[in-house]
């Protein structure tokens, strides 16, 4: 008929990207898209803090001891003088950096052995499995100060006081935070490996290697990365524990923990100099649970949102 033009079914299609699909998902989740925001706010304060405020985390003033806030100082001073702004920005940079390494090497040790007993139809994956269950029943906290006691000399002369501490409590968390990620790439595995697609792939002659690499572990990568939320914010509390018992950092490397540490026997008469590092603990602990939980539901296809 003339005047009458029909549009064509691919224009009317919408078509979706898997990230386009992923982002519509997680930002329907309001709390994590705010949580998201929020811990944006706070990696860059600690990155690029340092070029707007330039106070040095050093710099004594008794006279300006135990200050509340004020322009001088917007967070206060603690005992000495210092400003306690300037020394959470540089600790900050410390304890997102622990949370975020210590999660690269949790997620590493718990995908490489969850892949493995995954992928093992024998001996190997039930041996896995056993050592997974016997680090989970062991105690986390006093093995943890065991380990520290035992390599915190030795790694201090090797690296140096800050590198080596850093590397210690690194190795030490991710090393004990590595099974929930193994038991759940495992699970994974069991599932996907037995799906068509990926006996098609066998059945073409693709080696284990390549059906792990191509086909399995990217349909597994969905809650690997949401256990890997959780432990960055497991890690910045076990950071900030370890330097509030006093077996972090040396004194004088003012993370979050170790400022609520010094400003425990300060409470009465300078509350600020613990309120704000606990309050950064808080956000950045919460926001990434939150993060996570938006990455649970935008990445779990099964869920309707």
């Amino acid at each position: 008929m003339a005047g009458l033009t029909l549009a064509s079914p691919s224009a009317e299609r919408r078509v979706y990207s898997p990230w386009r699909e992923t982002w519509r998902r997680y930002s329907r989740h309001k709390l994590a898209v705010v949580s998201a925001f929020l811990l944006l706010v706070l990696v860059l304060a600690v990155v690029f803090g340092p070029f707007v405020w330039r106070v040095k985390i050093d710099e004594i003033d008794i006279v300006a001891g135990m200050q509340g806030p004020s322009p001088a100082h917007p967070f206060g001073t603690d005992d000495l003088g210092q400003d306690i702004l300037a020394r959470m920005i540089y600790g900050g940079r410390i304890s997102l950096a622990v949370g975020l390494a210590a999660m690269l090497v949790s997620v590493f040790i718990g995908v490489l052995i969850g892949a493995l007993a995954g992928m093992s139809r024998g001996a190997l994956g039930h041996g896995l499995m056993w050592l997974t269950d016997l680090f989970l029943s062991l105690p986390q906290l006093p093995l943890l100060l065991l380990l520290i006691y035992l390599f915190r000399d030795g790694l201090k002369q090797v690296f140096g006081p800050e590198g080596g501490i850093f590397i210690l409590i690194v190795l030490v968390i991710g090393g004990l935070r590595w099974m929930p990620v193994a038991r759940l790439v495992r699970a994974q595995f069991l599932s996907i490996r037995e799906k068509e697609f990926v006996e098609a792939a066998r059945a073409l002659g693709a080696s284990p290697l390549r059906q792990v690499v191509k086909h399995i572990l990217p349909n597994a990568l969905g809650p690997v990365i949401i256990a890997g939320t959780i432990d960055v914010a497991a890690a910045i509390i076990a950071e900030s524990t370890l330097s509030f018992l006093g077996l972090g950092f040396p004194p004088d490397t003012p993370t979050w923990g170790r400022l609520l540490y010094d400003a425990k026997d300060f409470l009465d008469i300078g509350p600020h100099w613990a309120l704000f590092p606990g309050g950064a603990i808080f956000i950045a602990v919460v926001a990434i649970n939150f993060i996570g939980d938006g990455l649970r539901d935008a990445l779990d296809a099964r869920r309707v949102i």
